[in-house]
């Protein structure tokens, strides 16, 4: 939720979330663990499920490819909804299982409520807005013997979760910051598991380019922050899965004409001590089509 050449346009595309999870405190960590894959591998259901045993080899991997799309019933106004894909895998004392399915549909609408982003010199813009997390992707795949797979590594969660955020970014000519945070208030699946309310928060720091009247770049430097106590059950928390960390790294935006590419990398820059394997890197990739909206349902 940055800036673009498109603000108030609405738009459709498609984005692919990479995150990896590998080792433990003292070992090293890899963006791409051995014998791992980055895009969908063939869903693996056979291997049994096993524990933790601290083993460096260890990993988890989430990958989504998202649906995106956002419509503007009014210049201030975003209605925007993201039907996404999954596919996890884990990888425990030597076996290795991955699981893929459609996962939560997110609808979410944001109001401009700031909006001064055609000044030559100073721009700002600031977008609040509140969404909900349907319970629409499986959350009780179990193996070939009748054991139900660990919710994390099930492609839904089963639960319907509300959460608020805002976007704020501010441009001085070519230079720029947006900052996004989000609160989460996450609900209970049908067997009583959830996960701890979360926040996230994530700075770009921009530089903008114009290469010629139809192309742009945009180089970034990134921050990530996370923050939820884990998994619970029945309302009280286990402590397994706790996340509280910073990531940081660089990206790159790209735009051609109604097109917009989007690349990045983020590393692990800080993380509390849990008994988690540490949290490694982020990659996305995405690409985006602009709408030329010139007409919207709600008259200014």
């Amino acid at each position: 939720m940055g800036l673009t050449p498109y603000d108030n346009q609405s738009s459709f595309g498609l984005l692919y979330r990479y995150r990896s999870f590998s080792g433990y405190h003292g070992q090293n960590h890899y963006t791409f663990p051995k014998g791992s894959s980055f895009f969908f591998p063939k869903d693996d259901k056979s291997a049994p499920l096993t524990g933790h045993n601290n083993n460096p080899n260890d990993y988890e991997l989430y990958r989504t490819m998202e649906i995106r799309g956002r419509y503007f019933v009014h210049r201030k106004i975003e209605l925007n909804a993201i039907i996404p894909y999954n596919s996890n895998s884990e990888r425990y004392n030597g076996n290795t299982i991955s699981i893929s399915g459609m996962g939560d549909v997110n609808l979410y609408a944001g109001y401009h409520l700031i909006r001064k982003l055609d000044q030559s010199t100073f721009n700002q813009r600031l977008i609040v807005g509140a969404g909900v997390k349907l319970p629409s992707g499986k959350n009780d795949i179990k193996t070939n013997s009748g054991i139900k797979y660990s919710a994390l590594m099930q492609p839904g969660t089963g639960s319907t979760d509300g959460f608020v955020y805002a976007n704020y970014l501010i441009g001085y000519k070519k230079f720029g910051m947006s900052i996004n945070t989000s609160y989460k208030i996450n609900g209970e699946n049908n067997e009583q598991e959830g996960i701890a309310n979360s926040s996230t928060t994530f700075l770009n720091l921009f530089y903008t380019q114009r290469i010629s009247k139809e192309w742009q770049v945009m180089p970034s430097v990134q921050f990530f922050y996370e923050n939820s106590a884990g998994e619970t059950y029945k309302g009280v928390k286990t402590g397994e899965h706790e996340m509280n960390n910073l990531m940081a790294g660089i990206g790159a935006d790209l735009y051609y004409k109604n097109i917009a590419l989007n690349i990045g990398l983020q590393k692990n820059a800080w993380q509390a001590k849990t008994d988690h394997p540490q949290s490694s890197a982020k990659i996305y990739l995405g690409i985006t089509y602009n709408i030329n909206q010139l007409y919207y349902l709600l008259k200014s």
